[in-house]
């Protein structure tokens, strides 16, 4: 009964976690265009704290959804491939702003959507085995 309960919450923790990094990935590749191509903008959209502070709510939702996925459903490869994303992400914020950081954080971003996306379709399966029984 409370695995039931539990399951919507995780569902829509992944859903947030594949937008955030979709917002992620636009926000990187606005700011090389806003900032590279038309000089404006540079003190908002290359804020350290705003990278900083993406990989910690990544790193939370990424955590708690697929973190719970993996531990319920024994499947390793959505906690591997989310995780191996953070640190591409991680990894971005140890170089400096510009096309280097874009292209990590893009990397990073896209891998964990990818893990977000395999505990969603791990949850449906095994939605699926209980109804039908398999």
């Amino acid at each position: 009964m409370l695995q039931r309960a539990i399951s919507p919450i995780r569902r829509k923790l992944d859903r947030a976690g594949i937008f955030l990094s979709g917002a992620c990935a636009v926000h990187c590749l606005l700011s090389i265009v806003l900032v590279s191509g038309l000089g404006l903008g540079g003190e908002l959209f290359l804020h350290p704290d705003i990278h900083r502070v993406g990989l910690v709510v990544a790193t939370l939702i990424a955590g708690v959804a697929i973190g719970w996925g993996a531990m319920r459903h024994r499947v390793a490869a959505p906690f591997v491939v989310a995780m191996t994303g953070l640190t591409f992400m991680g990894g971005a914020l140890a170089v400096p702003h510009g096309f280097e950081e874009a292209i990590l954080t893009i990397i990073g971003v896209a891998l964990v959507s990818l893990g977000h996306i395999l505990n969603l379709r791990h949850v449906h399966s095994a939605a699926c085995k209980e109804r039908c029984g398999d």
